[in-house]
């Protein structure tokens, strides 16, 4: 007799990405990719449709806005574990994603060769995080600035920590505005708005607020 195999679904706007990560699914025994899909809209409407076991979730899909859609995920499906698949090593990003609701956090750069043990992990019950994000989450929760475990993981939204990590990378307004293809304008309230957030009076403060941020959060 066959044994039915895990659901797993795929969201991720790459769909190279989608391709890789089904490939690797697919050739165990127990598991099957049940579905893709490329952006958060998707996501939502195709899960009560295919009735996954388990989602693997970009952070950074398109239309996705960062932890919110993982927190929209576990609103709406609560018996759905949740895979963070993302390109950021920070381990920030992995404390927000596992505060959000996320059941485990693994890097593209790791998931060659730890997607397997991060799914199954997962699919039992256990938060998964690699060994190297756990000590630096240790680390970060050590150094970080007086009270920016709170201003930064439960206020900044995810455009704004963008925004406050290149401007403690010295790029100015205009520089910014062209990397993340906004306005001047939009980058200006971004940064109106940091400095209200984090109680900084000028933008020299939120210039040195945001240096000492990036040195403790570290690459």
């Amino acid at each position: 007799m066959s044994t039915a195999k895990t659901r797993i679904l795929i969201a991720d706007d790459h769909p190279m990405v989608r391709d890789w990560l089904s490939q690797m699914i697919n050739r165990e025994p127990d598991l099957m990719v049940c579905g893709e899909t490329s952006d958060a809209a998707q996501t939502l409407a195709k899960i009560p449709v295919l009735k996954p076991d388990m989602a693997i979730v970009d952070l950074t899909m398109d239309d996705s806005r960062g932890t919110e859609l993982i927190c929209e995920l576990g609103e709406r499906f609560k018996d759905l574990p949740v895979l963070v698949l993302s390109m950021h090593r920070e381990s920030l990003y992995a404390e927000r994603a596992l505060r959000a609701g996320a059941k485990g956090y693994i890097t593209k750069q790791e998931a060659s060769h730890k997607i397997k043990e991060a799914i199954r992990a997962v699919l039992s019950g256990q938060i998964y995080i690699s060994e190297a994000h756990a000590s630096k989450m240790i680390r970060e929760m050590a150094s970080r600035p007086p009270n920016a475990p709170r201003l930064l993981l439960d206020s900044l939204t995810e455009r704004q920590l963008k925004v406050l990590r290149l401007i403690g990378d010295g790029y100015s307004n205009p520089q910014i505005a062209e990397k993340l293809s906004l306005s001047i304008n939009t980058v200006e309230s971004y940064s109106t708005r940091l400095k209200e957030k984090l109680n900084l009076a000028t933008a020299n403060e939120l210039l040195q607020y945001a240096i000492k941020f990036n040195k403790a959060i570290g690459d």
